[in-house]
């Protein structure tokens, strides 16, 4: 029984495979595109999960769409009747893109998959946000959150996973969401909607939180379980072009911060204080679930649940005594979550969990691998001198590497599905370094100083260095840098503001220490990645550090590598000091630049 799963049209487009219950495969298709956030129909990557099994579309049974594309279009035209006579321009750029694609998606499907003559399946945005979350979850049963912009309808909602089961209880409604306020807070503040809400949380910690009234008192009613309706006055992003308007800018002292621009205290504590809110609409639901439902744990999904800040925050201070989080917890994680909603639900497969261990989605290493020939095959034909290590020589070498405080691209078994890198398209540097996030940050990633670094740290020495007692694999936690591995600040660091905290040293790890002493922590275990845990062990056992700094390997506005080329390239267009793929080590003094430059690069977007 093969079930491919697809998500597509809004952002972040990816195909997901399971054949008999099993997780085959699972991409976005930015990956292969080279376009970031690539919304289109995921050609390549549905073509990527049917060649990892060896199969055709005349293979397939089943063929799940992750939403409802009529209820979907429902919205969007009851909104502008609503609005009318508002939003008229926003209308027509839309409707063309609907009437050729989004509303005959059956046709779209059939075109693309010619031999396929299965079933086809559409579920519903937010119940496969959902699915993602419980399915491979490690509770027999569960409370759900998903929170994102907006689905059909549902802009969040919350439910009880049972078995093989999902059931959604009560939703909120568009245009009342918590993630457009954020992306509205995004717009404001300079960045790009659907993908600068990471600049956003990483920018909070430089801010105070003075706006965090204004908010609640002119743009959002919140109410105590974590509802609330937002002032729409406020808002243009139902018809319009823009996520706010003229009454926003007026409330809030000022035109939107051009992009690029130079960023000022302003955005610092317009993004604190946003951030301040969404943590508490998201406690106060947690809570109120916790009291609707009497579950003990809960799963999470929805581009919100990315928001690693304040999933630490409900683990911490919620009522639950766990918390899982899909890590493509935004729409590509809808592909998977219709195709598991099609085997467990539709289908009605019984689900096993053992021992509390629920490995379905394999650490969600679900992408493309290259093979050590094919790696060679690569770096042969282009004349791109290397050295072979032997397979017991890679971990060794890469960690006495890094403890020199030189950068190592690391390209290492199969892709990671969802939005982090976790040691398999990974760029890695020592965590100790006082010099190494300005370093990668400015040098190597090409973006804003203030942007911290996430670490890598072994599974066994987690609670060593974070205040957090268990394991946050999919780096989708935050937690403090332990009190004992912190500096003490003087007087005069204490009254820094603003981007004047950044370069200050506050632990031993200064290089993945946020200015706030937390962290967004990925922990590795020996089972997920044996070779990466590896590494970082040898890291360990020559400096006394079981943490190293793990960023995504790619360049500001690029998506993450997929291929032995895409590395390449991007190894080239920076300043990192070697790339290991599979037992292939590079170093870039011995590296000749790229002839025909403009033939191997690709034009990128800037975020």
């Amino acid at each position: 029984m093969n079930i491919l799963g697809i998500s597509a049209f809004y952002h972040d487009s990816a195909a997901c495979l399971i054949s008999d219950g099993e997780i085959v495969a699972a991409a976005q298709e930015e990956r292969f595109s080279r376009k970031k956030h690539d919304f289109r129909f995921p050609e390549l990557a549905i073509k990527y999960c049917l060649e990892e099994r060896g199969i055709s579309s005349k293979d397939l049974d089943i063929v799940a769409f992750y939403d409802k594309p009529f209820l979907k279009f429902e919205r969007l035209l009851e909104s502008y009747i609503g609005f009318a006579p508002k939003g008229f321009t926003s209308f027509l750029k839309a409707m063309p893109v609907w009437m050729k694609q989004k509303i005959f998606l059956r046709d779209v499907i059939s075109k693309s998959l010619p031999d396929f003559d299965g079933k086809m399946l559409f579920g519903n945005h937010h119940e496969s946000h959902a699915a993602s979350a419980f399915y491979p979850s490690p509770f027999k049963r569960s409370a759900i959150l998903t929170a994102d912009g907006v689905g059909e309808w549902s802009t969040s909602t919350f439910g009880v996973g049972k078995d093989n089961n999902v059931k959604l209880l009560k939703e909120l409604k568009f245009p009342h969401s918590l993630g457009l306020l954020y992306s509205a807070f995004t717009y404001y503040t300079g960045f790009r909607v659907n993908s600068g809400e990471y600049k956003i949380m990483g920018l909070a910690p430089y801010g105070e939180p003075k706006y965090v009234q204004q908010i609640l008192e002119h743009l959002i009613d919140l109410k105590e379980d974590g509802s609330f309706k937002m002032d729409m006055q406020y808002f243009n992003y139902a018809v319009g072009l823009t996520m706010t308007n003229s009454k926003f800018a007026k409330l809030f002292g000022g035109p939107a911060r051009e992009p690029e621009s130079e960023l000022t205290q302003k955005q610092m504590d317009l993004a604190r204080s946003v951030q301040v809110v969404t943590e508490e609409i998201m406690l106060r639901t947690a809570r109120h679930i916790h009291k609707v439902t009497g579950e003990k744990y809960l799963c999470m999904a929805g581009g919100v649940a990315l928001n690693c800040v304040a999933n630490g925050k409900i683990l911490r201070e919620g009522p639950f005594e766990d918390v899982y989080i899909q890590p493509a917890a935004g729409d590509a994680g809808g592909a998977l979550g219709v195709a598991m909603a099609a085997w467990y639900k539709y289908l009605g497969k019984e689900r096993k969990i053992e021992n509390g261990v629920n490995r379905i989605q394999k650490a969600t290493y679900l992408g493309p691998e290259f093979k050590p020939d094919e790696v060679q095959k690569f770096l042969d034909e282009n004349n791109f001198p290397y050295t072979k290590l032997d397979e017991d020589q890679i971990a060794e070498t890469v960690a006495g590497i890094i403890s020199n405080e030189k950068v190592v691209g690391w390209f290492q078994g199969r892709m990671e599905f969802g939005p982090r890198a976790l040691g398999a398209r990974s760029i890695i540097g020592d965590s100790r370094s006082p010099e190494m996030q300005k370093t990668m940050n400015l040098k190597i990633k090409f973006r804003e100083s203030f942007r911290p670094f996430a670490p890598s740290v072994a599974a066994e020495h987690i609670s060593d260095w974070f205040e957090i007692d268990r394991e946050s694999p999919y780096m989708l936690m935050v937690a403090q840098v332990k009190k004992e591995k912190c500096f003490a600040v003087d007087d005069k660091q204490k009254g820094l503001f603003g981007i004047d905290k950044l370069n200050v040293p506050r632990s031993e790890i200064p290089a993945i220490t946020h200015v706030d002493y937390s962290a967004r922590i990925q922990s590795v275990n020996k089972e997920d990645n044996p070779l990466y845990h590896e590494m970082i062990t040898k890291f360990y056992e020559k400096t006394g550090c079981p943490v190293i700094i793990n960023t995504s390997f790619n360049v500001r506005g690029e998506p993450i590598v997929c291929n032995p080329k895409d590395a390449f390239v991007c190894f080239m267009r920076t300043n990192m000091d070697y790339l290991i793929m599979g037992p292939y080590l590079l170093d870039k003094t011995a590296q000749k630049p790229l002839e025909n430059d403009s033939d191997w690069m690709t034009e990128f977007e800037l975020d």
